[in-house]
């Protein structure tokens, strides 16, 4: 398998858990005023799916395009 191939299925991984992330952080604030402690934990999970997400997609532009 080449690396970007390899990429792509890696980004597509991150792609669902950023999703379950989002969806996580839809639910918890529906919940809300309950938990609300949890907020901060809640979002750093959403901003790290995404930035991971994001820098794999970087990656594999760079990699397409050399």
């Amino acid at each position: 398998m080449s690396d970007v191939e390899t990429l792509k299925a890696e980004i597509k991984k991150l792609s669902a858990r950023a999703t379950t992330a989002k969806m996580n952080l839809h639910d918890f604030s529906e919940e809300l005023p309950v938990n609300w402690a949890n907020a901060p934990q809640v979002a750093q999970d959403v901003v790290d799916a995404y930035e991971k997400l994001d820098a794999a997609r970087k990656k594999l532009k760079q990699l397409e395009q050399a």
